[in-house]
Order: structure tokens, then C-alpha cells, then sequence
């Protein structure tokens, strides 16, 4: 039922961005309009004392085994709440595999992830938590610590009426995440009508996005994101990929070396790019999009050479820049002792 409850809420948030994105497009306007509201799941209703208590666990690096690693240290404020390194550090000095997605607008997204493992953004919350290279903790380890923290025991209770456990931090922490949207970025205001809110480089680069650059078919919709699938041959070599994505989840051989397609609002403040962080500018992702990616037995049939000019390139970054919001603010919070 709760399961349920949950992915009804989130499709009819779903079905807004759909709906709105059909609406502009009939107008002969951009399928990538205006986000919506994010959608809240019922059995997790936002309170202000909630999200208080979710900033803090999001800041606590207590969360971890050996109390270095925090939600913030990969998603990050001041890097577009994503990570400034290819691949993020957790405890132990452990490197992980992927590149840390940015957490800004993450309560759009069905399903979580590079490759989709967690269908909600309340098993995207405490993935980190539990997983050995990031924050190395058991449910019972979690509950036990922040048992030990009088502050965070009062505050559980006066929130959900309970003792700490980690679906209670999962519920806290996503709704935390769910008030962290980009929003009002110059392309937003360029569609309520401010006409010089774009620079002439960024109204060719949208055009170019809509057209010879054939990006709308993966990031289409007010997101910037289809929340599908793709291969880009990333990480392809030697005939064999270093990492096989969604394969993992879904045992589908086309899934093979495919990863979600990330949403582009406020894509320029999340370097490096791609799901290994092999890409330090959008310019290498453009480039990377104009030789048709890398060759491979699974590459996504919608990957084909563009044949773009240096000035077309730098018009789409110019685009991609317009993308970006106003500044969310993440200062720390004070911690509960």
C-alpha cells in the first residue's frame, strides 16, 4: 500500500511535466517548459520540522562508520549540490565508481540513481548510507547511534512520534532533498516572456537544441530529462564495459553500458560530466555528442554524428549555461549533541 501511495503521488507530479510540455509544444513553444511542483508522496508530507531534522542528518557525518562522511561531502552546495571530483571519496578513503549526480531536483525523478537501482527518492537517501565505499552503515549500526544523540531522539519523536531508525532518516532526509530545486534560471524567465533574459549566443544555442543538435529526444520535458535509459558507449573499451549500468539492475542485454539520462537545469555549475566523470567541460560532453559517442554492440540508436561548427558548440554551451537557477542556500545547520 505505502509503495502504491507513493508511485501514484510521484506519476501525477509525473504527468504535469508531460502535460505541461504538451501544452507548450502545440503553442509551437519548447517541450522543456516550466518544472511543476514536486511532487510529495503522501505518507510523507512535508513539515518544517521535518526538513529541519532531514538538513541536519544531510549534514551529519556522524551517519557514517567512522563519522568522516556526510550527504554533503558528495552533493555539495557550493558545486551544484553534486561533487567537484570524477568520483567521490567515502569512508576508509574508498573511491566509488560513479560520478555523485547532482541532488538538485531529485524529487522528479523516477527511477533514482545512474541506473535506476531505487524507485523513490526515499531509497535514494540512505543508498549512500548503507553502501560499503560511501558511508558503511547498517540500519541497526544508524539507529543505535543516533539513539546516543539526545538532541536527535527528541527531535524523531516530535517529527514522526518514534525512536530514530533509518527509513525514519530516509523519510527526513528525502524531504530535505525534495525543497532543493532549480528554479528561475534565464531560460525560465526567457519563457514568461523577458526577451532579452537570453543572450543572442544562448537563443542560437536553443535552437540548435531543438534542432540540428538533437538533444530533445533524451532531454526533453521541463526536467531536461526523458528518465530513461541510454548508451553512450561510455567506458567502452577492449570490447567491454568498465561499468555495465542499468544491465546490473535489470539483466536486459540492451541495458548493457546504458545510464539515466541526468537533467540539464543548472547542469553548469556540476562538472565534471557523464557517469564516470570522464568529462571535465559541457564542451567534451557536445563533443563527445557530435563524433556519435562511442561505437559499441549497445549503443543507443539515437547516437549519430552532428556535424557541428566550433561556433555551434559554444552556442549550445552558451544554452546550457541559461539553464542555470538561482543559488539555493546550504549553509550547515547546528548539529543535535
Amino acid at each position: 500500500m505505502r509503495r502504491t501511495l507513493i508511485v501514484a503521488v510521484t506519476l501525477a507530479g509525473l504527468a504535469l511535466l508531460v502535460y505541461q510540455s504538451g501544452l507548450l509544444a502545440e503553442a509551437g513553444l519548447f517541450a522543456n517548459g516550466l518544472l511543476p511542483p514536486v511532487p510529495i508522496p503522501v505518507d510523507n508530507p512535508q513539515t518544517d520540522a521535518k526538513l529541519r531534522l532531514g538538513k541536519q542528518l544531510y549534514f551529519d557525518k556522524r551517519l557514517s562508520s567512522d563519522g568522516t562522511v556526510a550527504c554533503v561531502t558528495c552533493h555539495r552546495p557550493d558545486a551544484g549540490w553534486a561533487d567537484t571530483e570524477a568520483t567521490s571519496t567515502g569512508v576508509g578513503h574508498k573511491r566509488g565508481g560513479r560520478n555523485s549526480p547532482s541532488v538538485l531536483n531529485g524529487g522528479y525523478f523516477v527511477p533514482q540513481f545512474w541506473d535506476g537501482r531505487a524507485l523513490h527518492l526515499e531509497k535514494q537517501a540512505v543508498g549512500p548510507v548503507q553502501n560499503p565505499v560511501e558511508m558503511d552503515q547498517t540500519p541497526e549500526q544508524v539507529a543505535h547511534t543516533l539513539g546516543g544523540i539526545p538532541g536527535y531522539v527528541t527531535q524523531f519523536q516530535e517529527v514522526f512520534g518514534e525512536a530514530p531508525s533509518l527509513e525514519l532518516v530516509a523519510k527526513a532526509i528525502a524531504s530535505f532533498e525534495r525543497t532543493i530545486v532549480s528554479t528561475n534560471s534565464a531560460y525560465d524567465k526567457y519563457l514568461q516572456g523577458d526577451d532579452e533574459a537570453l543572450s543572442p549566443a544562448a537563443r542560437r544555442g536553443m535552437d540548435l537544441f531543438n534542432g540540428k543538435g538533437h538533444c530533445t529526444p533524451c532531454h526533453s520535458g521541463p526536467l531536461f530529462s526523458d528518465q530513461q535509459f541510454h548508451n553512450l558507449g561510455i567506458g567502452y573499451q577492449d570490447g567491454k564495459f568498465a561499468d555495465v549500468g542499468r544491465f546490473a539492475v535489470s539483466n536486459r542485454l540492451p541495458d548493457t553500458g546504458a545510464f539515466r539520462t541526468p537533467s540539464l537545469r543548472s547542469v553548469a555549475l556540476t562538472a565534471p560530466y557523464l557517469h564516470d566523470g570522464s568529462a571535465a567541460t559541457l564542451l567534451e560532453v557536445i563533443e563527445l555528442y557530435d563524433r556519435g559517442s562511442i561505437q559499441n554492440p549497445y549503443l543507443d540508436p539515437l547516437m549519430e554524428p552532428l556535424n557541428l561548427t566550433r561556433r555551434e558548440k559554444l552556442d549550445l554551451v552558451a544554452f546550457l549555461q541559461s539553464l542555470t537557477g538561482e543559488p539555493i542556500k546550504g549553509d550547515p545547520p547546528v548539529l543535535p549533541e
